[in-house]
């Protein structure tokens, strides 16, 4: 079987953010599966942009900023138009790669970015952030999220400030419009890369297709939340055959909580690459923007 057919009329549903989906539906595309987007996470502003533009201009108090994801850098610098430059004083660290080129994109360099795996853990074991005495930090994000990064570097003597520079909520859309996704034969898997996305889709799915829902083939981006997603199937089994109740509803948060440490800055283009031979598992699989940039060289 060629390259071109590996997937071989496989219709898998997208569910990443508009705008962040289009290498991954290239991806399918290219290896002869029928891409279909349905965006389960929106990504706005933030609420508190007073609060962003102040840490914005109070840049040169920090000794290290971090930015969490892509859509953390492209937000931050979309308020970064009056700055006339980085300061030179403040080392700038990301959780992914990607992240990494996306603020290289605006004359920017980064000083700290692990090199195999991309989260909150493989940037703490770096060697330049295990003495924190004294040093401030920033924060760019969006909102929640795990606070390990900040807890674990407040332990080893920082200040830590988090600074949100936009939200992730569930897309407004009528579940009625979406039951003939759920129907059988319409789709054959599909994608999720957080169990947050995985709440939205099953909360936009609405009562009536969330049972259908759950009979499609899901893929996640690890063996281990896998396993750990197994109780909220189970609690979906229950519901379809009216046997809810509190304890189905707590079984079924306690286990999209388990699996919040295992969510990773990856998704399903990383295995669709290496299937296809043309990226190794441990590439960064962050999103870039392509929008032509502003400089703020340091």
């Amino acid at each position: 079987m060629s390259p071109a057919d590996r997937l071989h009329g496989l219709r898998v549903l997208i569910t990443r953010p508009a705008g962040q989906a289009d290498r991954l539906h290239s991806l399918i595309a290219a290896a002869g599966g029928r891409p279909v987007r349905l965006p389960a996470i929106e990504i706005l502003d933030t609420l508190d942009q007073q609060h962003l533009q102040q840490a914005l201009m109070q840049l040169e108090r920090y000794d290290l900023a971090v930015f969490i994801s892509v859509n953390a850098v492209g937000k931050t610098m979309e308020y970064c138009r009056f700055l006339s430059q980085w300061p030179d004083t403040v080392k700038i660290a990301t959780v992914g790669a990607r992240s990494a080129e996306a603020l290289e994109s605006y004359g920017l360099s980064v000083d700290l970015v692990p090199r195999h795996r991309f989260n909150s853990e493989a940037l703490l074991a770096l060697p330049e952030l295990q003495d924190m005495a004294g040093r401030r930090v920033v924060i760019f994000r969006g909102n929640g999220g795990r606070d390990k990064l900040r807890d674990t570097l407040i332990e080893r003597g920082a200040e830590v400030d988090y600074v949100e520079v936009y939200r992730r909520v569930c897309p407004d859309v009528d579940p009625g419009s979406l039951l003939h996704l759920w129907q059988p034969g319409v789709l054959d898997v599909i994608t999720v890369t957080s169990n947050e996305t995985l709440q939205n889709l099953f909360d936009m799915a609405g009562a009536e297709g969330q049972a259908a829902l759950c009979a499609i083939p899901l893929v996640v981006v690890s063996q281990l939340m896998r396993r750990q997603l197994q109780p909220f199937f189970a609690g979906v089994e229950q519901l379809a055959r009216g046997e809810g109740g509190p304890a189905v509803d707590a079984t079924m948060t306690a286990s999209l909580a388990r699996s919040r440490p295992l969510e990773a800055a990856m998704w399903l283009g990383l295995l669709v690459a290496a299937y296809l031979g043309v990226a190794k598992p441990g590439a960064p699989v962050e999103d870039v923007p392509t929008a032509p940039a502003p400089s703020l060289m340091r």
